[in-house]
């Protein structure tokens, strides 16, 4: 699996995000990926394999789990469920840091997680219904929660590994945010270099060694992902979708979507379709 740093940006209405996991229809892999802000991903139906720092997690209904800052996760989906992810800044947490701007939050059960179940669920509710007043209602189980975080859920005694960990991907993150800007683009190592500075050789070594990928491989992430989300949406043909996420080719765009999600642009638009022709006979 490869690895893929993702941009977070919080709801306008909101300090932070909240939203649907992407792959709630099922049949959808997540591949590896890191940001800097803070993630809780809670199932409230169906569940998920969460593979967090390589060990394999199973969440189910009522369930959650916390990622750190620039820890490496990925995401398998393979039935439909309904999972809410609150992705928080990480500036949020800036006079609780332990050093280095860096904090870190236990993975391990607390008692208080019931609590912070019931505030996500009644935080997701209130948004949705969006009744008179109901930002004040969705803030006051935000900060609720950032209490639980601090108070709770931190980590104090952080290993000097997790720290140098940190640092490598936060020296990688710039990179990463700008082929999320132009994957759209031929983007060459060649290219990338001379916009940082660096040599070819070196921002390929970066990718090996701090994440544990190589460049080719995360770019065409990017793009499969890009990509997915297009076809998921619209209804522009495969040659389309192909053309505008930076692939050379249908054939390309089709081998990659096979080998990420286990069948060719054709078949998930077929299904797509018969799904939508249910739905409307319902």
């Amino acid at each position: 699996m490869q690895s893929n740093h993702e941009i977070v940006v919080p709801n306008e209405d909101l300090p932070f995000k909240m939203f649907l996991f992407e792959g709630e229809k099922g049949n959808y892999f997540r591949d590896k990926h890191w940001h800097r802000s803070i993630e809780i991903f809670m199932v409230f139906e169906g569940h998920l394999k969460f593979y967090l720092n390589d060990l394999e997690q199973e969440l189910n209904p009522g369930e959650f789990v916390l990622v750190n800052s620039n820890e490496i996760h990925a995401i398998d989906s393979p039935e439909p469920n309904k999972t809410v992810v609150i992705q928080i800044p990480l500036k949020t947490f800036s006079d609780y840091f332990t050093g280095e701007q860096y904090i870190r939050f236990t993975h391990e059960a607390k008692k208080q997680d019931v609590q912070v179940v019931d505030l996500i669920r009644e935080m997701f509710a209130a948004y949705g219904k969006k009744e008179t007043g109901y930002d004040m209602r969705v803030k006051s189980g935000y900060y609720m929660l950032l209490y639980l975080l601090v108070s709770v859920y931190r980590e104090l005694d952080v290993k000097d590994e997790l720290l140098k960990q940190n640092r490598k991907l936060n020296k990688l993150t710039p990179i990463t945010n700008y082929m999320k800007e132009h994957y759209q683009e031929e983007l060459s190592l060649e290219a990338l270099a001379e916009v940082f500075g660096y040599t070819p050789a070196y921002i390929s070594r970066m990718f090996q060694k701090y994440a544990g990928i190589n460049y080719k491989d995360y770019l065409q992430g990017v793009r499969v992902e890009y990509a997915f989300t297009e076809l998921s949406r619209t209804e522009h043909t495969v040659s389309e979708v192909a053309f505008h996420h930076g692939f050379p080719s249908s054939r390309a765009f089709a081998k990659a979507f096979q080998k990420k999600y286990g069948m060719l642009p054709s078949e998930y638009l077929r299904r797509k379709t018969e799904s939508s022709h249910s739905s409307e006979q319902i």
